[in-house]
């Protein structure tokens, strides 16, 4: 099911113009009591990753839109825990790694509040690879990506041939709406295989903590000055707080 082992579905973004609101883990004892690992923010405001593999059997499913809710038994202990919508078989049991705690989560489409719950990238019907003893060369490499002093944001960069400037897309974002397009800028923070994709953070100067986010396979280490392109979309909401005005989405790394 996965070419690579899951790391973290929802992890605590970075507050910005552009970006979604912060989810913090409320409870860190809540989150030991299960074996859960709850992200800790480090100095650069970074959230690092646990590869610790779960194996759950799932007791009862609530599909959303795009979620779904799903009740799980690890050890004899009964918690709730959210991924991507899925197909879930009753009795069937499952695996997941990493994740995140959040206390007294609301969802709207059933009405309900989740007193624990925990945001996990997917489920597999296969053990994950790597384990829980320090994860693969891949886990270790994007849970390191936000690793070290913080990045100094630029005060310019020059743009690549054909590229728009990020303060110029932000406040011309309803022409470049549904367009593929290049930038340039400097990786600021990245949060490595939040719903199957890395998702970087890009400044080139053009405005004061003017940020834009974009989702890529590529792994970029912040740091990196690089020119990514990508289709813009605006006003999406991925759920649980993740909702942005301006989005570049499938972007790679331009030639």
């Amino acid at each position: 099911m996965y070419k690579l082992p899951v790391l973290v579905f929802l992890l605590a973004l970075f507050a910005c113009d552009s970006g979604p609101k912060v989810i913090e883990a409320d409870s860190t004892a809540d989150a030991e009591q299960h074996n859960h690992p709850v992200a800790q923010t480090t100095a650069t405001g970074a959230m690092p990753v646990s590869t610790e593999m779960h194996q759950v059997v799932a007791e009862e499913s609530l599909d959303t839109e795009r979620y779904t809710y799903i009740r799980v038994n690890e050890n004899g202990e009964s918690f709730w825990i959210a991924v991507p919508k899925t197909p879930v078989e009753i009795g069937a049991t499952y695996y997941y790694q990493g994740g995140l705690v959040k206390k007294n989560f609301a969802s709207r489409e059933h009405n309900r509040v989740f007193e624990t719950l925990y945001l996990v990238s997917g489920i597999s019907q296969q053990p994950i690879g790597g384990g829980s003893a320090g994860g693969s060369a891949v886990d270790q490499a994007l849970g390191n990506l936000n690793s070290g002093a913080p990045v100094e944001p630029p005060s310019s960069i020059q743009a690549a041939a054909g590229a728009i400037k990020i303060g110029d897309l932000i406040k011309n974002k309803a022409k470049y709406a549904g367009k593929t397009i290049k930038v340039t800028g400097k990786v600021m923070k990245v949060n490595p295989m939040i719903m199957g994709r890395n998702w970087i953070h890009l400044q080139d100067g053009t405005g004061k903590n003017v940020d834009l986010t974009v989702t890529t396979q590529e792994n970029i280490p912040p740091g990196h000055v690089v020119t990514m392109e990508g289709t813009i979309a605006l006003d999406m909401d991925f759920g649980a707080g993740y909702r942005y005005d301006i989005i570049m989405e499938n972007a790679v790394v331009a030639k």
